[in-house]
């Protein structure tokens, strides 16, 4: 049955269409370690092994009934009649050593190119040649599909729990019972060994679901309480979500974000890098100086940002760069499910501040002030509510205006992951390297996934409005090691000597760290 897309997941389409630089899909890396035959799967096993779990997502075998929004209605999803999941699945070979740097490159030109929207809006690749045996899968989708807080996406369908986990029997009535066609066999299926068989297993993305529990950024969630099951507003909160609106609506248009060399025109080329620091040490500032993992994430990206507008030799703006910090509101029911189901606060990174300790406060303070007030992250749900009454034909000025330089200077999302080993294809997936899009005319974009005892920072960029990009991969590093050495300077004691302050403090001593590519 089709479906139509709501005004939300069309924005990111109208975003496209009405600029050429703006890529509106998400994406992701996943690194494993060798298979235990050693190596990595062939094209037709990743194939094989995605078909028979597709019909957990049967969005995936849909596409758009018409390619361009507008009119007066959106576009549908319909099933598509000749859907092949060989056309959806490539395999690439890096360059030896296919070290960092070669996946990086490779990614970067991933990345840079468009989803074909008279198709199911995804793509993936089987990465061979990495050093010492590793091998990746690349995914990308396109964000009216999904959101990439808290939604499930077509790389979930091949991660598991356990290393030995079957692919799902598509004859199951869990494969294919909504009558989608999600059962339909692919090409690949036709020369099928019968040494593939294995008993079913249906309900993989529930476990996966599962290991995701109680991981999303709760901190910064929006109550379910507030929101229908689709983050629609109850009828007895529609005069507050009316104030919300209009106050996000004055203030951050009257007071807009600064002007930066971040926020100018780009080009359709990104290079997208990615920055490793240790779990632990992100939990120790924070249980050390005050706040949470998101606040970590953001002051280490504010110190990352104030490195490199020093190195240009631009003036730091006083009131800091505004972040749009996009936050799950999904129902507990709702985890990792399609579509978007997302909000954003808009969050001042104090760049002007030299002192990383008195930052990294500064950071938590407003971070804190916008979650004991609620009202902005109602506020901007109500404001693409109140988008979405528009008819299609005028909605693209809406969500280019939602999306606009004067709202935001950057994004940062942080997505917690599981704190457990997960597998595909009977290897452990060793790192998660997360890509957040780029509207137009905002070069740099910042996303973090924790993952088994990790934390991976994706950075995306223009490739020709950064050409300085290491200047900010090198400082995130070396940002956490500042704030870890200030967390351990006294031991837990405060600056005033009061024990079990967790008031941020200045540090005696920093040093440098060099980002990890």
């Amino acid at each position: 049955m089709s479906e139509h897309l709501t005004p939300l997941d069309a924005t990111f389409l109208e975003l496209e269409e009405v600029d050429e630089s703006a890529h509106m899909h998400t994406g992701v890396i996943m690194v494993f370690d060798p298979q235990p035959r050693g190596g990595s799967p062939s094209r037709e096993e990743v194939c094989r092994y995605l078909a028979s779990r597709l019909g957990q997502l049967p969005r995936y075998r849909q596409r758009l009934s018409e390619p361009h929004t507008g009119g007066m209605s959106w576009p549908e999803w319909q099933d598509d009649p000749a859907f092949d999941i060989g056309r959806h699945v490539a395999r690439a070979a890096l360059p030896a050593p296919g070290g960092d740097e070669e996946l990086a490159e490779w990614a970067s030109g991933f990345f840079s190119q468009r989803l074909d929207r008279h198709r199911p809006l995804w793509e993936m690749a089987l990465v061979e040649g990495l050093a010492n045996g590793r091998w990746a899968i690349a995914t990308k989708t396109h964000h009216c599909m999904v959101d990439g807080v808290g939604s499930a996406d077509v790389g979930h369908l091949l991660l598991d729990t356990t290393a030995d986990a079957a692919p799902v029997d598509p004859s199951s009535p869990s494969f294919a019972s909504d009558g989608s066609g999600a059962g339909a066999p692919s090409s690949l299926d036709a020369d099928r060994p019968t040494s593939h068989a294995h008993p079913a297993t249906p309900g993989s993305l529930a476990r996966l679901a599962h290991a995701w529990a109680g991981l999303l950024p709760v901190d910064t969630m929006v109550h379910a309480a507030e929101m229908g099951t689709h983050g629609v507003l109850h009828p007895r909160d529609a005069l507050r979500s009316a104030k919300a609106a209009v106050a996000v609506i004055v203030r951050e248009e009257l007071r807009a974000a600064p002007r930066t060399s971040l926020n100018r025109p780009i080009g359709t080329l990104r290079r997208f890098e990615v920055v490793r620091v240790p779990l632990a040490d992100l939990k120790e500032i924070k249980n050390s100086l005050g706040g949470t993992i998101n606040d970590v994430v953001l002051a280490v990206t504010a110190s990352g940002l104030r490195a490199l507008l020093q190195s240009r030799g631009e003036a730091l703006p006083a009131g800091g760069l505004r972040a749009m910090v996009p936050i799950n509101v999904r129902a507990a029911g709702e985890r990792l499910a399609l579509g978007n189901r997302v909000s954003s606060l808009y969050v001042e990174l104090p760049v002007a501040e030299a002192d990383p300790v008195l930052r990294y406060g500064e950071t938590v303070a407003r971070s804190d002030s916008l979650k004991s007030e609620g009202q902005q992250a109602l506020g901007t749900t109500a404001v693409i509510e109140l988008a979405g009454l528009a008819p299609p034909v005028i909605h693209a000025t809406m969500a280019q205006a939602i999306y606009a330089t004067r709202l935001f200077n950057v994004t940062v999302t942080n997505v917690p992951g599981p704190q457990q080993t997960l597998y595909a294809l009977g290897a452990p997936m060793r790192e998660v390297y997360p890509l957040v899009p780029l509207a137009a005319e905002h070069a740099v974009g910042v996303a973090a996934a924790s993952y088994d005892g990790n934390v991976f920072f994706g950075v995306v960029a223009d490739r020709d409005a950064v050409p300085d990009l290491e200047v900010l991969l090198s400082s995130l590093a070396a940002s956490v090691q500042d704030l870890l050495s200030a967390a351990r300077s006294d031991g837990g004691v405060s600056a005033d000597g009061a024990p079990g302050d967790s008031r941020p403090r200045r540090p005696r001593a920093a040093h440098d760290a060099n980002g990890v590519r």
